[in-house]
């Protein structure tokens, strides 16, 4: 007689079959968080900045004024807004991919912020004028005077450098054993 009963298809999967949901379920809601804080800062830059005034906000250090950037980084690109465009849903996509494969709650993070940042510029290059798949990214953090940024490229850098410390951590690591 066989005393083996198999398990009902409705009983709960072991904790470690659910660890790379919650992974990828942290990524998103960090992803999802950064594009509400990110559209919702640039929604507010809309209705109270001017692109001709400058509030100091430390100094000249840093301000707030209103900008709308065709390209990149201080501008670069400006001549190419679609193709920055395919460049952010591929980013956007690979992005998604990389939260499904989050090996730690860290990596999650990491990987949520700088989707979100994608995505909450992808949003203005899709949505913004001039046009779909055109649209000028909403700036309005000046640094300086080197450029005028906004909360998702903020959001990017910080796990950008987030997923370098976990890289150096996660090689010293292995390099030790």
């Amino acid at each position: 007689m066989n005393n083996d009963v198999a398990e009902p298809a409705s009983s709960p999967r072991p904790a470690t079959a659910r660890a790379p949901l919650r992974r990828f379920l942290l990524a998103f809601a960090v992803a999802a968080g950064a594009v509400l804080i990110d559209q919702g800062t640039k929604a507010l830059a809309l209705a109270q900045l001017s692109e001709y005034e400058r509030i100091p906000v430390l100094g000249d250090w840093l301000g707030l004024q209103l900008a709308f950037n065709p390209g990149t980084v201080m501008s670069l690109g400006a001549d190419s807004t679609w193709l920055l465009t395919i460049v952010a849903v591929v980013a956007s996509v690979a992005l998604l991919i990389a939260a499904t494969r989050a090996r730690t709650a860290g990596w999650a993070i990491a990987i949520g912020l700088v989707w979100g940042g994608a995505v909450g510029n992808l949003l203005d290059r899709l949505l913004a004028p001039p046009g779909f798949a055109r649209g000028h990214v909403t700036d309005f953090l000046a640094y300086g005077n080197l450029f005028i940024g906004n909360l998702a490229d903020v959001l990017i850098g910080v796990g950008v450098a987030l997923g370098i410390l976990l890289f150096v951590r996660d090689h010293r690591t292995h390099s030790e054993q």
